[in-house]
């Protein structure tokens, strides 16, 4: 069975599996109802990167639902 990671509902970043809070912001909500994701290596050169308002590389979901 494979398990849907968390991703943060504030900066959409992908958590590593058993990681259930953010680092980057502890008090926003996570969720495993996300959609789509992205690798970011470079954000300064990615216009998704700005986009997402992404500033540190890392693996982010394009859509994060947080009901």
């Amino acid at each position: 069975m494979v398990k849907n990671p968390f991703a943060c509902a504030e900066c959409h970043l992908v958590l590593d599996d058993g990681i259930e809070q953010c680092p980057r912001h502890p008090s926003a909500q996570v969720s495993t109802d996300h959609q789509g994701y992205v690798i970011i290596i470079n954000p300064h050169r990615s216009d998704i990167a700005k986009k997402l308002e992404v500033e540190q590389p890392g693996k982010y979901a394009l859509k994060v639902s947080n009901r």
